[in-house]
């Protein structure tokens, strides 16, 4: 069967494809091999947020004596919240499956490997299209050279757990294994964090990730420098054995990255060119180095977050099918949130990068820290800081970078500001809120 478009994956880069393009009247097909909505809406984004709602009703709980309030705290039910979360799930992946062809896209639930350039085969049906695009995604990771490693489970699995372990060690140092160590502190367990150096986040600016490291070693037990020799099953549970010896677990998580899925859909076939790691390489509009064929997602090799895959997606429908030429996503000024307790907030370069780019001396930087009122209040108070990196004579601000409550609602504005070259005068000609912690960011000096 012949189409305009086939995608492959029914995750964000692929959904927001197919949906776009018919939009304009093209015929599309989406193929998925497992559940619709792909990692966000099943094992990545949603889940997290919510189990990261959670631990921070549990912070709101014990932070009430601090305005006088006098609540007795019985306990969590981690049954009933992962009842409702996944109920909640699933109704998104259900309205999913309504949504999709509500709009006339042809949906094949199955694994997709490609015959040739432009032919694809799932169950031995065969469908082709002017445009294919290859939006997989990825997988966690499990070493390969850890012995025992079979006995810890990854991200995806977590989300699977019927009860509540007492006590959790993750392996690793990026979001994930930052954003579930300190969730599941904030839940009642005795978290363990594992990284090999000497801090989490390297590729973010210094001055975030010094502040987090300081908070992680009030939470949960930060363990730097650390090489995993071994998972070794015990009678009282997991021994997690490093170069610092053996602590025992319920339960270890490994988060030490992700591969991804471009090793079994048949890439073999065709002459797309495919890098170390299974990276597809892309020029900037998406395509990869055969005409017709597009690559979106994590399997790009740049940003691996949901918003990135669906703006590109969305830009590339419109430019093959909406007349909007040239149109593409420039993958400067992205903005990330990590859902840390408190968050992380960042846009564009670190102080690094800024200095690599326009030199040392061109850069300068603005920051402040303070107590927030509401945390003023609290029982354990909570750093806020921020940083500005501006650039040249005209102190274009280059770099945003936050860490503190409420910071992830703050930054989308910011971001806005940064992509449209917004100056240090700009910002300082902005008046203020008052009082929240976001105006500091327009009253730094």
């Amino acid at each position: 069967m012949k189409y305009d478009v086939i995608a492959l994956g029914a995750g964000s880069g692929g959904i927001s494809v197919v949906e776009r393009a018919a939009s304009y009247g093209a015929k599309c097909l989406v193929i998925e091999k497992g559940t619709v909505g792909g990692t966000c809406v099943n094992v990545g984004c949603v889940p997290k947020k919510i189990m990261w709602n959670a631990s921070h009703v549990a912070d709101t709980i014990h932070n009430a004596v601090g305005y006088g309030f006098d609540v007795e705290y019985k306990g969590f039910s981690w049954a009933a919240l992962k009842e409702k979360r996944d109920g909640y799930i699933n109704g998104i992946t259900g309205w999913y499956g309504g949504y999709i062809e509500s709009l006339g896209i042809d949906y094949v639930e199955g694994a997709a490997k490609f015959v040739d350039d432009h032919t694809i085969e799932v169950d031995g049906k065969q469908y082709t299209a002017d445009h294919i695009v290859i939006s997989t995604g990825g997988r966690p990771r499990v070493p390969s050279d850890v012995k025992g490693a079979e006995l810890g489970i990854t991200s995806d699995d977590f989300f699977a757990l019927e009860t509540q372990p007492k006590r959790i060690a993750v392996i690793g140092a990026g979001y994930i294994a930052v954003e579930i160590a300190q969730l599941m502190h904030g839940l009642g367990s005795e978290s363990h964090l594992f990284c090999r150096h000497d801090n989490v986040l390297r590729s973010f600016d210094d001055f975030v990730t010094d502040e987090l490291k300081l908070e992680l070693e009030k939470t949960v037990h930060l363990h730097t420098n650390s090489a995993i020799e071994a998972l070794e099953q015990r009678d009282n549970g997991i021994a997690v054995i490093s170069n610092h010896g053996a602590i025992e677990v319920d339960t270890v998580i490994w988060a030490i990255g992700r591969d991804l899925n471009t090793d079994d859909i048949g890439l073999e076939n065709t002459s797309v060119t495919v890098e170390a790691g299974g990276v597809i390489p892309t020029d900037q509009f998406q395509e990869t180095n055969v005409k017709g064929v597009f690559a979106l997602g994590d399997i790009t090799g740049k940003f691996p977050l949901t918003p990135v895959a669906i703006a590109a997606a969305r830009r590339l429908a419109d430019r093959l099918y909406g007349g909007k030429e040239g149109r593409y996503l420039p993958y400067e000024n992205i903005a990330s949130i990590v859902f840390s307790h408190p968050p992380i907030g960042t846009v564009g370069m670190t102080e690094k990068e800024a200095k690599a780019q326009y030199g040392e001396d061109a850069i300068k930087c603005y920051t402040t820290s303070f107590t927030s009122m509401y945390s003023s209040f609290t029982p354990n108070p909570v750093k806020t800081a921020m940083k500005l990196i501006v650039a040249g004579e005209n102190e274009k601000v280059v770099g945003v970078h936050l860490f503190g409550p409420q910071v992830d609602e703050m930054l989308q504005g910011f971001a806005v500001a940064v992509r449209m070259g917004a100056t240090k005068q700009d910002f300082d000609d902005t008046v203020a809120l008052h009082p929240t912690s976001a105006e500091e960011l327009v009253t730094m000096r």
